[in-house]
């Protein structure tokens, strides 16, 4: 980051993800290895750590015992708040949201046994690629659920 170039001030994490993560990211220092995927990294890395935890002391080790289905379940109301938050126009809770979001896709991450380097990759084999033409190379592998009565938009 240059000299012109200033950092907001950051506010306190949201509670759910500063317990989640714990007091090692709490009080953590900038780093310079402060990207956004360095970030999400330590954060996956406290995740797969706090899986062996006791589930009454930590809440990514409670969220893992409960299985893939409130794991998911969890990220999906995460996710409606999120477009909650996005529809009402408001950034500040928009942010809190998008981070616990992004927490719980981790935790779904590590439940799957999927590392953030295999999303990193993904994301990278599709860079550059028109969305429109990604869409169209991948829809033949996609499953299909019997029975789903929900339509994607083209």
């Amino acid at each position: 980051m240059g000299k012109s170039a200033k950092r907001r001030p950051q506010k306190k994490a949201n509670g759910k993800l500063k317990k989640a993560v714990g007091k090692r990211m709490a009080g953590a220092v900038a780093r310079e290895d402060d990207t956004p995927a360095a970030v999400l990294d330590r954060i996956w890395s406290v995740v797969v750590a706090r899986r062996a935890a006791d589930p009454n002391v930590s809440h990514s080790a409670r969220l893992l015992s409960r299985g893939t289905a409130k794991i998911a379940q969890k990220f999906g109301e995460e996710a409606v708040e999120c477009l909650i938050e996005a529809t009402r126009g408001n950034r500040n809770a928009l942010i809190a949201e998008s981070a616990d979001v992004l927490y719980h896709l981790i935790v779904m991450w590590v439940d799957g046994g999927i590392r953030p380097d295999d999303v990193w990759s993904e994301l990278q084999r599709r860079e550059g690629l028109s969305g429109i033409a990604e869409r169209a190379a991948r829809a033949p592998s996609l499953p299909m659920v019997v029975g789903a009565r929900t339509k994607k938009i083209p």
